[in-house]
């Protein structure tokens, strides 16, 4: 399962990490976030270890997703360093996501 950030622990878990996380913009009311969350939820097993993927729900945790211009959902970002690297907008194939991350291992 994908890892739950909210405001309270994006910096400790996203900015401060030591490995690329994806992060995962959505909202349960989302028709297109529900059809990316299987994917999400096999990446966090592929890549255990290697990076880390979180997920923010967007209803209950505004202040990144505003910081970072969050405006549709399902929006993917990718941080290496602390650093935004990738912005990944609506649905994706799971390829895609593979080689972002692959790319900043």
């Amino acid at each position: 399962m994908a890892l739950e950030i909210k405001d309270s622990n994006f910096e400790e878990k996203v900015l401060n990490s030591d490995k690329p996380v994806l992060v995962d913009f959505w909202a349960a009311w989302c028709g297109p976030c529900r059809m990316l969350a299987p994917i999400i939820d096999e990446l966090s097993n592929d890549y255990e270890g290697k990076a880390i993927i979180g997920k923010v729900d967007v209803d209950e945790n505004q202040e990144f997703a505003a910081k970072y211009g969050v405006r549709n959902i399902p929006t993917v970002l990718v941080f290496k360093n602390g650093e935004l690297v990738k912005r990944q907008v609506g649905v994706a194939q799971k390829e895609t996501y593979v080689e972002i991350l692959d790319s900043n291992l």
